[in-house]
């Protein structure tokens, strides 16, 4: 006999406040990003309508990860999935060579710090 698929996962879909302190140190790092990059994206619309839809697609990025790290759907391998996420965002800002600004050091610094607190969480869960 095969196992009943149709059974559902009895966690409620919110599980939650994380404990301790390194959690919500990475969900600060998100959010500085996802506040400089949705912040952003209305100003470089008028510019380069690309650019302006890839600075949203960061920032809900990070908040649909938030969302996730929240809910009963958060396995431990995501960690390694949002390290890339954050860093992939450094890199991308390097090879276009980005402008060194307050928003810049905002988003950047975030992610930096997202992703040592990711890696650190990976690594101890």
């Amino acid at each position: 006999m095969s196992a009943d698929t149709t059974t559902t996962d009895p966690r409620p879909l919110f599980t939650g406040l994380p404990s301790g302190i390194v959690p919500y140190v990475a969900i600060l790092g998100a959010l500085a990003s996802v506040y400089a990059h949705l912040s952003l994206a209305p100003v470089l619309m008028q510019f380069n309508q690309t650019q302006a839809i890839l600075f949203v697609l960061a920032g809900v990025g990070f908040l649909a990860g938030i969302a996730v790290y929240l809910s009963k759907f958060w396995r431990r391998e995501f960690y390694l999935v949002a390290i890339a996420f954050a860093l992939a965002q450094i890199a991308a800002w390097v090879v276009m060579s980005g402008r060194i600004s307050e928003m810049a050091i905002l988003s950047k610094g975030g992610e930096a710090v997202f992703a040592v607190a990711a890696a650190y969480l990976y690594l101890n869960e």
